[in-house]
């Protein structure tokens, strides 16, 4: 095919990109995820046409400034670097032009102005050495070790087996496994070797002399060329002056050596083959334990531990102490982590040891008194904190079994820990799970707050996909239509047009692939597609909306049951309790037929207004149940707001007698306290999910979530304050709420 078909061809297909974002592509709402795929894989097929398509991409970015076409200028500039991390080879010339288009989207308001400067900084990188953002994405995907760059990304997917048919969980179990089949750590190696060659040295590589050449050498071989050439290329994105013929004559040196070792002589130039992108650490995980998710992080943080600055160590487990301020903070309090002693802890008490046996000290003075090493209980060791510090053996930690008072600093600069791991949570689900995702993340900020050990080593970001199988519905909860059950994803679908192409239409797609009858070409789609699509997600999804988490404290009939508190996310839906007992029954009966179906209901609430004062309001009524929504109807709408719809009972006095009519009542607010007047219980139902069901309910009280930090510090300013001013210190600059972010490729566009 000439180049003017590749052209047309190419640009016929980003055309129908566009389309789809203004809803008039022809294609079914099921197939509008295979737009962007098919494109890159075609360009895939033939890495040569890469230039080709940036190109062509440039250009639509730059008629949509002209034309006012915001809503194309993100998904166009992501399918854009998406190529460029993949191209062999992008001219200077070509890379210039988009490095100045994204630094006019710096004018823009967010979150074009924050899609742009990051993409600006990349290319100001990838520019001065070629191939950089190639290499640190295989790197960290990969977790290949590298001391220029040593950081390490993983996707963790959560799935609730109890949500999704056994025929889709298999499914995903199945691909992801056979994602990870194909690639080792010398073939990611040489990946990044070739792929650095290609970008800095065009067609000057051999490409084909250097992939034979890496294929004969041994793995240590390869790992030293490896680290030379990450070396090369990170110190070059890194000086001030950087010059790309100079990076390129570096890589020249590395590419000769490298074809030194090939016995075949010389061999033609192949031109550029390009690279494959491998897939990314991907895990799948059936979330059966409410602490699976805390454990899953830990246990990939845990062997960092290992390699980690002693002196960084140490000020990372001193931050222990802080659960003594904790003790006045109700909403931090949870049970210590403790160990159990079978001594006293006087030396004298002990018997006397055999003198083999006895440790060395390290000290001179042997008569000083301290404590002995008894018997200790063995707790389970994702639950120690024994084991979070198992990992940790360095010079500057404090040795077990000696008590010691906190040394100060030493002179000098200290290493601050750095965030070296990215844990990207993809959750696949409908809003169940993400009511689930939001208990969980409620609880790590707790546990974190008074131990911190993943919050200074973990960047954790979040992902969701929407999938809903088909399931009956229970008599406890009425039946939910698909659109019901996905209103974060459809709210996320309005906010984002690219989230809505290439996400949402999945929701459709994996229960279709799950459910196809096995053949090789089965296997092809859903290996290449599904796991295509979560690494693009993960990949180019930088931006976060945030949700407001909602705590909810309910109160019960039964006088000796304490107070439930919990959490949602999406709603919280109560309604009238069926009475149990005859006579209340009777009762209910009696009562019914004088004032109406329902129970008396006293609501007091906070009214949201635009000018953000505080204004209380109280009424009184009769009521059958209510909704409280936290996702609104449109993206315009207030995330941080409940929307409350109470059916009211009124009672209507005629001549043929006395009838009553439903009312919706609504309400918008952030706090409501609703209390049953006559001691009549209800149930309460969080985020549409059966399993959290509360009955006997009486009372409940909703308000936002408090970030946990917030109340730790707030906690201490009160203690250390001698006016008990609660916004002094540092609590005025801390965020008060706790927000769940849910990366999508734009987030919310005005």
């Amino acid at each position: 095919m000439e180049s003017t078909e590749v052209e047309s061809e190419i640009l016929r297909r980003v055309r129908s990109l566009l389309r789809q974002l203004d809803g008039h592509h022809p294609a079914c709402q099921c197939d509008r995820g295979m737009l962007r795929w098919t494109l890159h894989k075609k360009i895939d097929q033939n890495p040569s046409n890469s230039s080709m398509l940036v190109s062509i991409l440039v250009k639509e970015l730059e008629r949509a400034e002209r034309g006012d076409f915001r809503h194309y200028i993100i998904p166009l500039l992501h399918t854009l670097m998406y190529t460029l991390i993949k191209a062999p080879c992008i001219s200077d010339e070509l890379c210039g032009r988009v490095y100045d288009f994204c630094k006019k989207l710096l004018t823009l308001p967010k979150p074009f102005c924050t899609i742009g400067l990051d993409y600006a900084a990349r290319l100001k990188m990838e520019r001065a050495a070629p191939g950089t953002l190639y290499q640190r994405m295989v790197i960290a995907e990969q977790s290949l070790k590298s001391d220029p760059y040593p950081y390490q990304e993983k996707i963790f997917i959560f799935a609730d087996p109890e949500l999704l048919s056994e025929a889709i969980c298999n499914a995903l179990v199945t691909d992801t496994e056979a994602a990870q089949v194909a690639q080792s750590p010398r073939a990611c190696m040489c990946y990044v070797i070739t792929h650095a060659m290609e970008a800095a040295l065009g067609e000057g590589c051999d490409s084909s002399g250097l992939k034979a050449s890496l294929q004969a050498m041994s793995l240590s071989e390869v790992e030293h060329w490896f680290q030379q050439v990450v070396a090369a290329v990170e110190s070059a994105g890194h000086e001030a002056s950087a010059d790309r013929a100079q990076h390129a004559a570096r890589l020249e040196k590395i590419h000769q050596a490298v074809l030194s070792s090939l016995q075949a002589g010389n061999a033609p130039l192949g031109g550029l083959q390009g690279t494959p992108l491998p897939n990314p650490n991907i895990s799948f995980h059936l979330w059966t334990e409410e602490e699976q998710l805390w454990k899953e992080l830990v246990l990939f943080i845990r062997p960092a531990a290992q390699s980690c600055e002693p002196e960084c160590l140490s000020q990372e487990l001193d931050a222990f102490e802080m659960q003594d301020i904790l003790c006045g903070c109700e909403c931090c309090l949870q049970p210590r982590f403790s160990v159990l002693s079978t001594d006293s802890g006087i030396e004298r008490d002990l018997p006397l040891p055999a003198e083999d046996s006895l440790p060395p000290s390290p000290e001179p003075e042997h008569s000083r008194l301290h404590r002995k090493g008894g018997m200790r209980k063995k707790p389970s060791p994702l639950e120690s904190v024994a084991f979070l510090q198992a990992g940790c053996n360095g010079a500057g930690l404090k040795p077990p079994g000696k008590l010691q008072r906190r040394a100060a600093p030493a002179p000098g600069p200290a290493a601050l820990l750095q965030r070296l791991h990215t844990a990207r949570i993809l959750l696949l689900g409908d809003d169940r799970i993400l009511g689930r995702l939001a208990r969980a993340y409620h609880s790590l900020r707790k546990r974190e707050t008074r131990r911190a050990f993943l919050t200074p080593r973990l960047n954790l970001q979040f992902y969701y996909i929407p999938v809903v199988a088909e399931q009956p519905s229970t008599s406890e909860q009425p039946a939910t239509g698909q659109e019901g059950l996905c209103e974060v994803a459809t709210y996320l679908g309005r906010a984002d047009p690219w989230y809505e192409s290439n996400i949402n239409t999945l929701c459709h797609m994996i229960p279709k692939l799950a459910t196809m009858p096995s053949s090789p070409s089965k296997h092809l789609v859903t290996d290449l597609f599904l796991t295509d699509v979560i690494a693009y997600y993960a990949r180019m999804g930088t931006q976060p909306v945030c949700f407001q988490v909602y705590a909810v404290k309910l109160f019960f009939n039964d006088p000796a049951q304490e107070p439930a508190e919990d959490v949602f996310l999406t709603e919280l839906r109560s309604q009238v309790q069926d009475s149990t007992s005859p006579r209340e029954l009777s009762l209910t009966k009696k009562k019914t037929a004088l004032d109406g179906p329902g129970i008396d209901l006293t609501v007091t609430y906070r009214k949201v207004v635009l000018s953000d004062r505080a204004k209380e309001l109280a009424l009184a009524l009769r009521s059958t149940g209510l909704l409280m929504k936290a996702i609104p109807a449109d993206e315009a709408e207030d995330l941080l707001c409940l929307n409350v719809t109470i059916t009211e009972i009124i009672r209507i006095n005629n001549l043929s007698g006395r009838s009553f009519s439903a009312v919706a009542n609504r309400l918008r607010t952030q706090n409501i306290n609703i209390r049953s007047t006559e001691q009549r219980p209800f149930t309460v139902c969080l985020d549409k999910d059966s399993r959290r069901t509360y009955r006997n309910v009486i009372s409940l009280e909703v308000s936002p979530c408090l970030e946990p930090s917030y109340c730790l510090q707030k906690t201490r300013t009160l203690k250390l304050s001698l006016h008990g001013a609660e916004d002094g210190g540092l609590v005025k600059y801390l965020p008060k709420s706790l927000l769940l972010p849910i990366n999508t490729f734009a987030g919310v566009i005005q």
